[in-house]
């Protein structure tokens, strides 16, 4: 009987993290899940998975892991995103998103991995040169977000020519929906898609739209929603990528803010009430992803192209736990 290969999953209490440990041990992984509950959630842990509660700034901790145990791939979620508390403190992003993630990326080195596949973001590029957004465009962030993620993208290409650590960074664009146990939890609540449904729930009394005078077909923000468990199949196929580097992972089909919305209501039933507000600084008009070479080389096939199908899914997981997993 073969061998299960066994994951390392950092971060995987987390929104995307938790959809891709049940995705994992779905198909007949091994998973150890390592976060740190500060912005996980403990419900958020498939229980068939192995849980280390820890820290990725204890590398004590994560090196004695990786020397005791075989671990076939390490995924990394464990990184902060907030952008506008980057531009607060970007202090605490740079510790955690740049020195801590190394941490996790010596322990690996040390544990001989064969594959360390990172959740990366599209705010690696800032307001992008061109659009659909290759992985060849200019990455310039905008916030300390971007420029932390794309520090640790640069360190892992250096690990990759030195030690020989063979990385997948995968940018993807606007993560969205949820699968039938495992959704959308944030303390506070930025994203677009939860914040209307939460509205259609009553616990917000209406939706604020960041501008609706950009250079777009209805003046609204145009993004590229992709669904978590589209995601998950990315990194499940990045575990065996033919060979090291960078994919970017979007639907390629942009949706503005107002459509999303008409969509949300459509879905819920609900008139979301909403109002219009200045822009925020900083929000390019338009991001959405080229990804033909994750569809190439890594036979990624997106599930989920319907904005509406995305939203049921996230919209049927809140109905099932309307008030999220309440363990904060």
């Amino acid at each position: 009987m073969e061998k299960k290969r066994h994951i390392f999953v950092a971060g995987g209490a987390g929104y995307i993290g938790s959809a891709c440990t049940e995705y994992l041990l779905d198909r007949g992984y091994e998973v150890t899940v390592f976060d740190s509950l500060v912005t996980g959630h403990r419900k958020a842990i498939d229980k068939r998975a192995s849980f280390i509660e820890g820290d990725l700034a204890d590398r004590k901790l994560l090196l004695d892991l990786f020397r005791k145990n075989s671990y076939d791939a390490v995924m990394h979620f464990a990184a902060f995103s907030l952008v506008g508390e980057s531009m607060k403190d970007p202090g605490k992003y740079f510790r955690n998103n740049v020195a801590n993630a190394q941490n996790l990326a010596d322990a690996a080195v040390e544990g001989k991995v064969s594959a360390f596949v990172f959740s990366s973001t599209a705010a690696t590029f800032g307001e992008p040169a061109e659009i659909p957004i290759k992985e060849t465009t200019c990455q310039n962030p905008i916030n300390a977000y971007g420029e932390s993620k794309l520090c640790f993208e640069k360190i892992l290409s250096w690990y990759h020519k030195i030690h020989g650590l063979k990385y997948v960074a995968l940018r993807y664009f606007n993560a969205a929906g949820a699968t039938e146990n495992f959704g959308e939890d944030h303390s506070p609540e930025t994203h677009l898609i939860p914040i209307l449904l939460q509205v259609a729930q009553g616990k917000r009394e209406k939706a604020m739209l960041f501008g609706d005078d950009y250079d777009t077909p209805d003046g609204t923000c145009i993004r590229d929603y992709i669904h978590i468990l589209d995601l998950a199949q990315a990194h499940e196929k990045a575990i065996d990528a033919p060979h090291a580097g960078h994919y970017n992972l979007g639907t390629g089909n942009g949706m503005s803010v107002l459509e999303i919305l008409n969509a949300a209501r459509k879905v819920t039933g609900h008139p979301i009430p909403a109002d219009v507000v200045p822009r925020r600084p900083g929000d390019p008009p338009r991001l959405i992803a080229c990804s033909d070479r994750a569809r190439k080389e890594l036979n990624w096939t997106p599930m989920y192209e319907d904005p509406e199908k995305i939203i049921s899914s996230a919209w049927k997981w809140m109905q099932k736990y309307p008030d999220g997993y309440q363990d904060k």
